[in-house]
């Protein structure tokens, strides 16, 4: 009698697919360097390790993944493949300590991901709920997310059909991995945060107030997993006057640690790691502190920073210039940070 039937490990009734048995075995004989053979002796093994089940089992019992995987092993042995059956067994005993390890940090693979992937779902993007405790699988979240991005589509009459295609789509794309959204969709697609976004421009004034805004700006964007960029080129230089109080300056560089600083807070409660670039003008005169602010691998540890530089900037580098004292200037220069090229 044949075999319809297998019962895996967690209990469940599957149909039984003899191409499974054939491409692990051929696995096993690649392993060892069998490629030659591996692909026509497989169907053999597999036709035998077929034709015992059914003798064995037939309609009366339902064959396990155990006993199947057993079986397996002892043709091997049988047929005077004893390489290819320990092939198998190291195989056998790595997908056991996988499956080991899924129980151990509770994520249920309904999509039979890979462990490097398994463990970035599990420490960013599967939901939890109030103690933590995983609530959510693999494809939960990408039919959460694909529920989420394509639902604007209802929106638009007659597309019901369409867009139970396109979710579907979107769905397969991201369970086969061949394309994956951005860390924020995949943490808040779907949820109470909403927020999809990866990289947010933050404007910083040369005013205390506009800096301490743009640092809570900062702060509530990291904690929903975005990035954030900033230009630092509008503050004034380190020891400059300042007329509103009669103070002097700490400059750009000194404002940056207040961000890094936030930054580091605010990670340590979240699901990554926050993400911040500086950029400072070529003309600035705290251009030298700033390229030189990460020289110590402590500092600035939340941070890339990059120079803007314009098309004179460049022109002047090319013809080896040397620039003078105070030329070009600071407030020269300052309308233009709004079409600088960025070059890090």
């Amino acid at each position: 009698m044949l075999i319809t039937k297998i019962k895996k490990r967690d209990g469940r009734l599957e149909a039984f697919d003899s191409d499974k048995i054939t491409n692990t075995i051929q696995k096993a004989f690649i392993a060892v360097g069998r490629r030659t053979d591996a692909a026509e002796t497989s169907v053999q093994l597999s036709k035998e390790i077929v034709a015992n089940l059914e003798e064995k089992y037939g309609s009366r019992f339902i064959p396990s993944v155990e006993d199947v995987q057993d079986l397996v092993e002892k043709t091997l042995i049988q047929n005077n493949y004893a390489d290819v059956a320990k092939a198998y067994i190291l195989y056998r005993s790595r997908h056991q300590e996988f499956r080991n390890y899924r129980k151990f940090i509770g994520v249920d693979d309904d999509l039979k991901l890979n462990l490097n992937a398994l463990k970035v779902l599990q420490r960013r993007y599967l939901r939890r709920d109030e103690s933590g405790k995983i609530i959510e699988t693999p494809r939960e979240l990408f039919e959460r997310v694909a529920q989420s991005i394509t639902r604007v589509d209802d929106r638009y009459p007659d597309s019901k059909d369409r867009v139970k295609a396109t979710r579907q789509e979107f769905f397969e794309l991201m369970s086969k991995l061949e394309f994956l959204p951005n860390s924020p969709t995949l943490m808040n697609a779907g949820t109470h945060l909403g927020q999809l976004s990866a990289c947010f421009v933050i404007l910083i004034e040369d005013d205390l107030r506009s800096i301490f805004d743009a640092v809570k700006a900062t702060a509530i964007i990291h904690q929903s997993g975005g990035g954030t960029g900033f230009s630092f080129s509008r503050l004034r230089p380190r020891g400059d006057i300042v007329k509103t109080t009669g103070g002097v300056a700490s400059g750009p560089v000194s404002f940056m640690k207040v961000f890094d600083a936030t930054t580091e807070e605010i990670k340590q409660g979240g699901r990554r790691r926050g993400a911040n670039m500086a950029v400072l003008s070529g003309y600035h005169p705290d251009i030298i502190e700033f390229v030189a602010s990460k020289s110590d691998p402590s500092v600035l540890t939340n941070f890339n920073i990059s120079v803007a530089v314009d098309k004179n900037f460049m022109q002047a580098v090319a013809a080896n210039k040397k620039s003078h004292s105070g030329t070009p200037v600071m407030e020269r220069s300052l309308g233009k940070f709004q079409h600088l090229n960025y070059s890090s």
